[in-house]
């Protein structure tokens, strides 16, 4: 899982995603087991981190479903979510605030 992840993230870095971050809820009641978050400079910036992601992962990855607009995309690899959200959703979603919750009612 790690070296999975690691790619994930390599990706998001060398392609100028910003605040990459990685949680894992192995431990936890939550659909999957691993998120990941990257914060996109603009729709275009997301639309093209999507495609990196998709060629790069081709052989490694099966991109089970891709829900997608302007301001976030949620990629769900089964037991990884990537979600690449505008600065201003993920200030206004607080996706890590979220998921820190569900770890402290889970623990």
């Amino acid at each position: 899982m790690n070296t999975r992840l690691e790619n994930i993230k390599n990706i998001l870095t060398e392609k100028k995603a910003e605040d990459i971050e990685v949680i894992d809820l192995t431990s936890k009641d939550y659909i999957v087991d691993y998120v990941v978050i990257a914060t996109t400079l603009n729709p275009k910036h997301a639309f093209a981190l999507l495609n990196y992601l998709k060629t790069d992962l081709k052989s490694e990855e099966e991109f089970l479903r891709v829900d997608d607009d302007d301001n976030w995309t949620i990629v769900d690899l089964g037991d990884i979510f990537i979600h690449l959200i505008s600065e201003s959703y993920r200030d206004k979603y607080s996706i890590e605030e979220f998921l820190s919750e569900l770890e402290n009612k889970q623990s």
